[in-house]
């Protein structure tokens, strides 16, 4: 059925610069050498992580580690970008607002902005750069094949794009209709046309490159994956919005992921505040790896180490007496239930992200 839609090419953006952005980087910014605070039993979990964490890497097993979007708004992407450069993980992932809030510091060195104030009005997630950013990195990704989290990262780390002609956009097309990349390299030209973007190198000065997680993930060569959901962020409160290209580069995101659970035999999974992506794409992901191993006469995956660290409770449930009644409000905590029927090891650590993050990059730096 024909049913009703908006044009969003009708969406008013403005310049982010008008935006009152609450968060500033430098003002909670963290640092691997700041004093942490904490109790003997979360030290003495985190010690345990980082000997699997160690164990693993000696091993060359996968050490994932999957975030949301306040970890990046609480100033603690230098931490992960010092456990990639000493190559203590070999995975990254984040979702749409994971990648908004890293963008936005790279950009301007402040993010965030009120909901309550805006969106009643019609400006919430209307900022021009922030949009136009994110979607032409998504737009010039999918026409390569590569996934969102690289795609950004490149953007940030190279200070833009540089564009493909359109008679080289054109001719790909018509020679290689069958390509898999012939209607993602449509998507480019017509969003070159229709938006009047010019061949060859697009600068977007980032005046703050050093501050981001995807672009040293980019710079170490180590998988960043992003997996959003469509509507859910607000790149797509700009004209210039294309699911296609963001879902064309969050499934090839998705892929890599499921590469790295492949290899998670005696590694070491770690989700911190991410109570519904995570779950979610790991039990997909696991899955999907455990039946490829099976067609390939591997041994499914095991021995792996599930580290969950949120704020949240974890229900009043002893997590070692097996999993609780459908009547207990502890069975629908997906946020570490799903984890906890993937096998191996679960352990859930309830505490702030920055203290979980400062406590392991210590202990790591000092192995």
């Amino acid at each position: 059925m024909p049913y009703e839609q908006i044009d969003k090419s009708q969406i008013r953006v403005l310049p982010l610069g008008e935006r009152k952005s609450f968060i500033r980087f430098k003002d909670v910014a963290v640092s691997s050498g700041d004093a942490v605070v904490a109790d003997e039993k979360t030290k003495g979990k985190i010690e345990l992580l980082a000997q699997r964490i160690l164990g693993a890497r000696a091993r060359g097993a996968s050490v994932m580690l999957v975030y949301g979007a306040h970890l990046i708004k609480n100033g603690a992407g230098p931490l992960l970008n010092e456990i990639m450069e000493k190559g203590f993980v070999t995975h990254l992932a984040t979702h749409g607002a994971g990648i908004i809030h890293d963008w936005e510091f790279a950009y301007q060195g402040e993010t965030s902005e009120s909901v309550r104030d805006n969106a009643p009005v019609g400006r919430f997630g209307t900022w021009d750069e922030t949009g136009r950013s994110i979607n032409l990195a998504a737009l010039a990704g999918a026409a390569e094949g590569i996934g969102l989290g690289e795609a950004v990262g490149r953007f940030i780390a190279e200070d833009g794009l540089t564009l493909p002609s359109p008679d080289f956009l054109h001719g790909q097309i018509r020679m290689l209709p069958e390509h898999t990349l012939t209607a993602a390299r449509a998507d480019l030209l017509k969003a070159m046309i229709d938006f009047d973007l010019p061949e060859g190198k697009m600068e977007v000065k980032h005046a703050y490159k050093e501050y981001s997680v995807a672009a040293a993930a980019y710079g170490c060569g180590v998988p960043f994956t992003v997996h959003p959901g469509i509507g859910y962020d607000i790149y797509a409160n700009h004209p210039m919005f294309h699911g296609g290209a963001i879902g064309r580069c969050a499934g090839t995101d998705a892929g890599i992921f499921a590469a790295g659970v492949m290899n998670l035999s005696g590694g070491v999974y770690m989700s911190a505040g991410s109570a519904v992506m995570s779950p979610q794409i790991f039990e997909k992901a696991f899955s999907a790896a455990n039946n490829i191993r099976e067609q390939r006469h591997q041994p499914f995956i095991s021995g792996h180490y599930i580290f969950v660290n949120d704020i949240a409770s974890d229900g009043d449930w002893d997590w070692s007496k097996g999993e609780p009644p459908k009547e207990h409000p502890a069975y629908y905590l997906r946020f570490f239930k799903s984890f906890y029927r993937m096998g191996g090891t679960a352990v859930y650590l309830r505490a702030d992200n920055r203290i979980f993050l400062k406590l392991l990059v210590s202990l790591l730096k000092k192995s």
